[in-house]
């Protein structure tokens, strides 16, 4: 399975650059945006935010 990571050290409240770049790919795969930061979470328009020990235990995506 195909899924499409983004990955920053921590999420900034008024920047949506992560997120806009995972926008911007017109495809159907599964977007993450995983930070260190342990208490991000979320979905901001089918983009799932996780914290990166969550994402690397996941067990399905």
């Amino acid at each position: 399975m195909c899924v499409i990571v983004q990955v920053c050290r921590n999420l900034p409240e008024e920047s949506d650059r992560e997120i806009a770049n995972l926008l911007a790919v017109k495809d159907h795969y599964p977007k993450y945006v995983v930070t260190l930061d342990e208490f991000a979470s979320g979905n901001v328009n089918g983009v799932k935010i996780m914290y990166l020990a969550d994402f690397l235990l996941k067990s399905e995506y």
